[in-house]
């Protein structure tokens, strides 16, 4: 079985190679056809075969980063947006390259080609790979253990949305004689087990069998997952011991993070000027009332501030005061709030909050005072989500949903918060270009 495993992943990975190689191949005629004389100093051929070298590093980490390669959980139609939008970034980045080598502004439509071409030649390769995966990799019976009815249906969940990669083989609650589920795995001899919502203890013990079995185990990790990742390994008394305190991260981080706040929220606002003029005219034109909205909305150590956005529904949403999330279908949306919602546009104003300093660009998502008490009563480790300063975009609005479940965008926002650093900050910033246009991620909730 390993070694069917490992031919299967060498095939796929040549594909994607294939891919790559393909595309830069056709960046490299582009390139040397409409850019090489317009250099300063004219490269020769190590000097262009440089530039498309450096354009298919872009594009293989921009592919990893969108989800591209995931021809075995994505369907095509994902795997073709994903794709789509990686040419794209790649071919924005490889102009600024090239803008910078040049006399002059360097001609956008040979890029434009470049990305149509490839465009129509993904339609066929996304198609390809994921018939490809599907003949390769054959689904894996999963053996689903839970420890309650919660994390039974999460479970399932999971499996039913991925027929490609799952078939559930059985389900059992975890037994309080560890022995009993460890005989149980070993009669039903699963190829793979899902563990939701696991105690350490079991879990460790099904982990530890696994290991010794070569049975894949994927775990649905918990909150103490999380902050275990955040802390600190150090030696006391010549033996290992992890150290967990309220994160603090370093100074430099700090000063180099909020200064790309700064220098970007700046570039942003430039640019999105146009956008944001012809938004607020629209608002106004449509029912006469304020552009912006603003709510009192909670930062880093809870502290209180105002954020601001565009208006995207009635004025009078909230007329009996009550805080609540938007939900699917909802009537106090405006025709002008659906569109700008389902782009992003209305978020724009807090770009003037990353200025002031009370958001930054990346982290988690502010939330209103009522909403985090609530949110605490059932989780009270919601509030460790303040320990670092809210943000315009995060990993919980890139790998979730508006109507993603509360306690898994904790978890995103932990997980965020245990791995911080510009690298991080930096792939949360071009992974949210790819979920702008998913009208998923603005969904609303659904109504109870």
């Amino acid at each position: 079985m390993k070694n069917v495993n490992t031919v299967s992943r060498g095939i796929l990975f040549f594909v994607k190679v294939l891919w790559i190689a393909v595309c830069t191949v056709i960046f490299l005629a582009i390139w040397m056809k409409f850019y090489e004389n317009k250099l300063y100093e004219p490269f020769y051929k190590r000097g262009n075969y440089a530039v498309s070298l450096i354009y298919a590093l872009i594009f293989w980490r921009l592919s990893k980063l969108y989800g591209c390669f995931d021809i075995d959980l994505k369907k095509p139609s994902e795997i073709l947006y994903s794709t789509v939008i990686s040419l794209t970034t790649s071919s924005f980045l490889i102009y600024i390259v090239t803008w910078l080598l040049v006399r002059e502004l360097p001609p956008v439509l040979p890029l434009l080609g470049h990305i149509i071409i490839c465009s129509f030649l993904a339609l066929g390769w996304a198609r390809a790979a994921v018939l490809l995966s599907n003949k390769l990799n054959k689904p894996k019976k999963v053996l689903l253990i839970y420890d309650n009815e919660q994390a039974k249906e999460n479970g399932i969940n999971i499996i039913n949305k991925l027929t490609r990669k799952f078939i559930l083989q059985n389900e059992k609650h975890v037994s309080e004689d560890i022995s009993e589920t460890l005989k149980y795995i070993k009669v039903t001899l699963p190829e793979a087990i899902m563990l939701c919502g696991l105690h350490s203890t079991p879990r460790n013990a099904i982990l530890k069998f696994c290991a010794t079995s070569g049975i894949p185990v994927y775990i649905r990790p918990n909150i103490g997952d999380y902050l275990i990742g955040d802390a600190r390994e150090i030696q006391m008394a010549n033996l290992p011991v992890k150290v967990y305190e309220k994160s603090e991260k370093d100074l430099a981080y700090l000063f180099l993070k909020r200064f790309f706040d700064i220098v970007l929220s700046i570039a942003g606002l430039i640019i999105a000027s146009p956008i944001m003029l012809i938004t607020a005219i629209a608002i106004k034109i449509y029912d006469g009332g304020p552009i912006l909205y603003s709510q009192v909305r909670l930062t880093k150590n809870r502290k209180e501030f105002n954020i601001y956005k565009f208006r995207s529904m009635r004025i009078d949403a909230e007329a009996d005061g009550k805080a609540r999330l938007a939900s699917v279908g909802d009537d106090r949306i405006t025709p002008v709030g659906r569109i700008i919602r389902a782009t992003r546009i209305d978020e724009l104003p807090q770009i003037l909050c990353i200025l002031k300093g009370e958001m930054s660009i990346v982290g988690p998502r502010p939330e209103r005072p009522e909403l985090c008490k609530v949110y605490e009563r059932e989780m009270p480790e919601f509030i460790l989500r303040t320990e670092v300063k809210a943000g315009l975009t995060g990993y919980a609005q890139v790998y979730g949903k508006y109507n993603t479940d509360p306690y898994d965008k904790l978890q995103m926002d932990l997980m965020y918060i245990a791995n911080q650093s510009l690298i991080t900050d930096f792939k949360i910033i071009l992974a949210t270009i790819k979920i702008m246009f998913i009208p998923e991620s603005t969904e609303g909730v659904k109504n109870q």
